[in-house]
């Protein structure tokens, strides 16, 4: 089976870059993968992208080394499973509050005995290997995203949950929860607090840490403290950002 970047990198024992995925293109992606990021994430929770567009993404991933991850819209199993059979070489869940919500969506991860996961890696056996199946449990990564109070106080529990293999925390759904405002730079104590909170009790459960930071300030801030995984930049963002040269011709 055709390995993941992303456990290559952690046995080497670096950290990983990812560039998030806002925009339903698969060419924009296949530009965005060829610059070296080490893996790049579909975002169907609150990005443009439907079933269709986050396949010919995957499709245009796979012209390169980076690890191809997709954020679903919730912890259901039939998205889930229809993410991985597409090629997904993680899966983030976002809302995990309990350690009943992280066994769900474990099971959905994973093929029996170790889940529930109904096969059918039609694209996945392609991207991957006709030995997919045979190794997809150990090799595809199950995340969950922690953003909310109510997961941080049931973080020890969430890890201690069989399969999964990273904590991602999610500032701005966390800073609603807590009262604060969302924000694009991570420099409230509550949320540094919180970061350091989970990146604890990952490494403590053998789990990646992992946290959504969206500028290389605060992403290459977090590798310097001990994240496992860190989320650099927004594609629509690089798009707005360049786009500002506009302003020259004013």
């Amino acid at each position: 089976m055709r390995p993941n970047r992303l456990k290559q990198i952690w046995a080497g024992g670096k950290a990983a870059t990812n560039c998030w995925l806002m925009l339903p293109s698969a060419i924009s992606a296949e530009q965005l993968a060829a610059q070296g990021w080490d893996s790049l994430t579909v975002d169907c929770q609150h990005g443009a992208a439907d079933h269709a567009a986050m396949v010919a993404i995957f499709t245009a991933i796979s012209t390169t080394d980076a690890a191809p991850l997709v954020r679903v819209k919730s912890n259901d199993a039939g998205d889930i499973g229809r993410a991985l059979d597409a090629g997904a070489y993680g899966v983030i869940c976002p809302m995990v509050d309990t350690p009943a919500d992280a066994a769900r969506f474990v099971a959905a991860c994973r093929y029996p005995p170790d889940g529930s996961r109904s096969y059918g890696p039609r694209r996945a056996a392609i991207y991957a290997g006709d030995d997919y199946a045979d190794h997809a449990n150990e090799t595809v990564l199950a995340i969950a995203q922690i953003e909310t109070a109510t997961a941080m106080k049931n973080l020890e529990a969430i890890a201690a949950v069989r399969g999964l293999d990273m904590l991602f925390l999610g500032p701005n759904d966390l800073r609603l929860s807590l009262g604060l405002r969302p924000r694009t730079t991570i420099v409230e104590p509550e949320i540094i607090a919180a970061a350091q909170t989970l990146r604890d009790a990952a490494h403590k459960a053998k789990l990646k840490a992992g946290i959504f930071c969206g500028n290389p300030d605060d992403a290459l801030t977090m590798i310097a403290c001990g994240f496992d995984f860190v989320v650099a930049v927004i594609d629509d963002s690089l798009l707005a950002a360049g786009a500002e040269m506009q302003k020259r011709f004013r």
